[in-house]
């Protein structure tokens, strides 16, 4: 009953399947917070204004280690070690649940330092509403395998619009280019991964809102 919910299709065209896999792989939920700072810190004008780039280049590493290089590194001890995964991909609920936990303790620590630095309002809200997402995936993980892209792009959609709702020097580029992203990848869940269009469109929802929740406080 499972596959036949799926919307994955080994039959697409190569051409098709390799952008697909592409775009999982370049827009993966371990990168999006990367994506977010590389722009809140070096595209827009306004958000680090007055930063050095010594400064703006750790803060980009210090996102890049603790929200994509820790979950992965943990992942791949987790499957060498044969504890509780069998691959790279999670491919299963039950797998997700520990790296899950872990990548919730990432972000949350994540959070917290840029609550406690000086940094920009609107990078607290964006890491708030991101250790939310994963709480709520985490939650929805339980039940069905909730879809990490969904709820990552979701997120990103949610937080360009709100940004562009109280930034001075806000355009629908932002939005327009997250929401194309956010199409891009879904489609490339829809047709490469096991996901049903339940559990992406769930993705998507809890993804906005998480930041939606975390713009109220």
């Amino acid at each position: 009953m499972k596959k036949s919910l799926s919307t994955s299709n080994t039959d697409q065209p190569f051409s098709i399947r390799f952008f697909a896999i592409f775009f999982s792989y370049l827009f993966h939920p371990v990168f999006i917070a990367s994506y977010v700072m590389v722009f809140l810190l070096f595209v827009h004008p306004y958000v680090y204004n007055g930063f050095d780039i010594r400064t703006k280049s750790f803060r980009l590493f210090s996102v890049f280690f603790s929200t994509a290089f820790l979950p992965l590194f943990s992942v791949f001890l987790l499957w060498r070690l044969r504890l509780f995964t069998q691959s790279m991909q999670l491919r299963t609920a039950k797998e997700r649940i520990i790296p899950y936990v872990l990548v919730m303790i990432f972000y949350f620590w994540m959070w917290l330092v840029f609550h406690n630095l000086s940094d920009p309002p609107i990078v607290v809200h964006f890491f708030l509403g991101s250790f939310i997402a994963i709480c709520f995936a985490w939650f929805c993980n339980i039940y069905f395998k909730i879809s990490m892209h969904a709820v990552a792009v979701g997120g990103l959609i949610m937080f360009m619009f709100l940004f562009s709702l109280n930034d001075n020097y806000a355009s629908g580029l932002y939005i327009g280019a997250s929401f194309l992203i956010a199409g891009i990848v879904c489609t490339s869940r829809f047709l490469i991964s096991d996901h049903n269009p339940f559990e992406i469109y769930c993705g998507l929802f809890m993804g906005m809102l998480a930041q939606f929740i975390a713009w109220q406080f």
